[in-house]
């Protein structure tokens, strides 16, 4: 068999991954080979509807399907002297529901940050725009004139043509049957050839799962079986073509759970039921290609019914032709892109569940990624390891179903869906529930939320001030006149040990280590000087390091260090489950722990400080830091140690009044003392800089992403982040809301909250125009709010209460 080299392989040829091979060739990369089990298009993207839209609840997804868009409809129709089939037709999306309308308004404030023109809709705009369709009962909607949608098949085979043009090599009806590692190169073996790459990109979509397995990895992404119809003539469609009438646009009903679109002379009717049918979840059938299974239109009758009660003239026609084929889902329903977990040069783009939406922008994405070493955009939403080992089986078909069956829920600030809980819990995760806990999950750790008054309680979604609002309030109280205790033990935890252990880390980040028995905080960047990630640094001894990051950041900064400790005489170890972390937080705290240990809590154990001591004779390594802006300390300690050390700090805070708090309080006091997080405020998009951490930089010492870190802070372009004290009443702020100068956009917010111990709405928020500072507002759900930015956190700026 003949050996292939190649920079880089792509398995799959879908949208996605020929986007990636069309990007990846225009940037200039060659012996960039593709290779296809059966033809390009065959698995989802054939029989896909085509729709395309601008509408998202995230910006960087946003600019993946607007980029889609600009590929299909612009630039592959100039490049290859062809076309696409992409109608830009506009679309809209109705609703009866208030919370839908808050919803809408969020995204179109969104869209108005990004650039896109997303507009509220009266239910007499509805009708204007669509009149086959009926208003009764709605209250709006929102329309997105810029959405059309293209044929797959002309869409992919443009992108084909323009990559093979610049020398990339298409292997068609050759599956892969093997793949290992041997020394640099990836080898993967064919039925034609053998490949020998030094880069691996796993594009197999509906075969993602397959793929992955071969390469050892456990991908979180299921097929599920979507039908839609296509109908014969309609009257009334056909009746508009013939007096010259633009062409309807799409249409969907997100609370009946439907879309429909023209498909030249009749309408494309799509369902998306509620208990949908995982398909072939570990493994596809050989033979399976372009194939299709039989109609299963019992499924979906209801949704069909309301369809046609909304689109009466859905009822004129016969049913021409029913498609029911699988489409990938994650456990989110965002896509997996970027580096594979604990793998060198091994990549992922699949898992996509709207390939062809997303495929031009995610080819975009995955290609800059690969070519200058860090994403485009801020990449959480899609990065391939914001799912750990705990996305086992069961949980990446629940999830999968759940998405599916939500296709067109109301994505709620603090949503917290119930499908496939439990995957991580903390040692005291019982004795929480005793004690009111309302659970989250953060990165498959359940951890608590916020503390109910009755057992059983749970949060209710909205748009306005929670039902959890007051209770938030109390445990921000306690916090500030006695002392609160939390779980944190979602945090991400890495020990590195060594004769090298000081000098990595003064390597991996903008800052140096801390002497030992000290904390400090470092930024690593990536290659253009963005915030990659962000470490808490314990220095325990010379040789012995302690990190603790985001729990949602464990596998990317597991990969981060090992990486960059190359060269170094250090050991990486995860600690992750080791080690739970208990949070006492409070101006009583000092007198809760001095009940339990003998060491000098004192002067002694000033703030910024890391001790290892016994307390209740168990061993703790206690980090006097604290997020919430109270006196108070980190209680890390073994896991299996966790329960005992938690009945005994419960019962030593009894006296001084001890209660519990959670992630909405803790968020809420981060705010109220201007503390950024990282993967909101922090981002790769931004410097640390930027984001305010300007005084934890040091220019001193050698990093990555250095020289760009220097050029971007004396850039006239550069943003700043700032507090802002808003204006509201019973809505308040969370994300992703405009900031205004006047009628001019002028930044955007990351995160916000309510801030009980002063009364005042904060948010955070970078301004892309730093010389704004006056006259601003923000807007949250279409009204604008007055907001004056804060030269100095609102609560204890002097951190007299930390330093007590």
């Amino acid at each position: 068999m003949t050996v292939t080299q190649a920079q880089v392989l792509i398995i799959g040829g879908g949208a996605m991954g020929v986007s990636l091979m069309y990007h990846l060739t225009k940037a200039g990369w060659s012996d960039v080979v593709l290779t296809e089990k059966n033809d390009l298009t065959h698995g989802s993207t054939w029989h896909a509807a085509g729709l395309c839209t601008h509408f998202a609840h995230n910006p960087t997804i946003q600019e993946l399907r607007a980029t889609s868009v600009r590929l299909y409809r612009d630039i592959l129709p100039e490049e290859t002297g062809g076309t696409c089939g992409f109608h830009r037709s506009g679309a809209m999306r109705i609703t009866s529901n208030p919370d839908r309308m808050d919803e809408f308004a969020h995204v179109a404030g969104l869209s108005r940050f990004t650039g896109y023109d997303l507009q509220m809709l009266t239910p007499e705009d509805v009708k204007r725009l669509h009149p086959l369709a009926r208003t009764e009962g709605l209250l709006g909607g929102i329309y997105e004139p810029d959405d059309g949608h293209v044929d797959p098949t002309l869409a992919t085979n443009a992108m084909a043509q323009v990559a093979r043009r610049n020398g990339a090599t298409i292997l068609r009806y050759n599956p892969v049957t093997s793949i290992r590692r041997e020394g640099e190169f990836w080898v993967v073996e064919t039925e034609k050839t053998t490949i020998r790459s030094r880069h691996l990109v796993n594009a197999a979509g509906t075969w993602g799962w397959e793929v992955g397995h071969m390469m050892g990895l456990n991908i979180p992404s299921v097929p599920v079986l979507h039908q839609y119809l296509v109908t014969d003539t309609v009257g009334a469609v056909a009746d508009r073509i013939a007096a010259g009438q633009p062409e309807l646009p799409m249409i969907r009903d997100p609370e009946e759970s439907w879309y429909v679109r023209q498909e030249r002379d009749g309408l494309i009717l799509g369902p998306y039921e509620k208990n949908a049918e995982a398909w072939s979840i570990d493994g596809c059938p050989p033979d399976f290609g372009a194939d299709l299974m039989p109609p299963d239109l019992d499924r979906v009758e209801d949704i069909i019914m309301m369809a046609m009660a909304r689109i009466p003239a859905l009822e004129t026609s016969g049913i021409k032709s029913v498609v029911n084929g699988p489409i990938t889902f994650t456990p989110d329903a965002n896509p997996l892109i970027g580096p594979a977990h604990g793998l060198p040069n091994a990549w992922l783009l699949t898992g996509s569940s709207m390939g062809v939406m997303e495929g031009g922008g995610a080819g975009w994405f995955l290609a800059h990624w690969m070519t200058h070493g860090a994403p485009p955009m801020d990449a959480l939403a899609v990065d391939s390891r914001r799912f750990g080992n705990w996305a086992d089986r069961d949980y990446r078909v629940q999830k999968a179903i759940e998405c599916f069956g939500l296709q067109f829920g109301v994505h709620y600030p603090h949503e917290e869906r119930p499908a496939a809980r439990g995957k991580r819990l903390s040692p005291i995760h019982d004795r929480l529930i005793a004690r009111g806990a309302v659970m989250g999950v953060a990165y498959g750790w359940e951890r608590p939320n916020w503390f109910s008054g009755t057992l059983g309680d749970e949060a209710v979604p909205s748009f306005r001030r929670p039902n959890w609002f007051d209770r938030v309030a109390l445990e921000c109280e306690t916090v500030a006149d006695r002392v609160g205790l939390a779980d944190m033990s979602v945090l991400a935890k890495f020990d590195i040990t060594g004769p090298d252990a000081r000098a990595i880390v003064d390597n991996i980040g903008a800052n140096r280590a801390p002497k030992p028995g000290r904390i400090g905080l470092t930024h690593t960047l990536t290659p253009a000087g963005g915030t990659q990630s962000e470490f808490t640094v314990s220095v325990l001894a010379e040789d012995h390091i302690y990190l603790t990051s985001a729990a949602a950041a464990e596998e990317m900064d597991d990969d981060l260090l090992r990486a960059r400790a190359e060269g170094f005489d250090v050991t990486i170890t995860r600690v992750t489950d080791d080690f739970g972390v208990l949070g006492l937080m409070g101006p009583k705290s000092r007198d809760v722990l001095a009940a339990l240990t003998d060491a000098d809590l004192g002067v002694g154990f000033p703030w910024l400080s890391v001790r290892e001591i016994d307390m209740a004779g168990i061993p703790v390594r206690a980090l006097r830091v604290s997020y919430v802006g109270e006196l108070g300390w980190e209680l890390h300690v073994k896991s299996k140690d966790m329960p005992d050390l938690f009945d005994a700090v419960e019962h030593a805070g009894k006296p001084h009044g001890l209660g519990f708090f959670g992630a909405y309080a803790m968020n809420a006091m981060r705010i109220e003392k201007g503390y950024r997080a990282w993967g909101a405020d922090f981002t790769t998009e931004r410097t640390p800089a930027e984001t305010g951490a300007g005084p934890m930089i040091k220019m001193d010492h050698e990093f990555i992403g250095k020289d760009a870190l220097a050029k971007r802070m004396r850039a006239e372009d550069r943003w700043d982040m700032v507090l802002l004290d808003v204006e509201t009443t019973n809505v308040d702020p969370y994300y992703a809301h405009g900031v205004y100068q006047g009628d001019r956009v002028a930044g955007i917010v990351t995160s916000a909250a309510f801030g009980h111990r002063t009364g005042k709405t904060l948010a955070l928020a970078y301004l892309r125009d730093p010389t704004a500072r006056d006259g601003l507002s923000v807007e949250v759900l279409g009204q604008r709010r007055g907001a004056v930015i804060l030269d100095r956190p609102p609560y204890d700026p002097d951190n007299n209460r930390l330093k007590n």
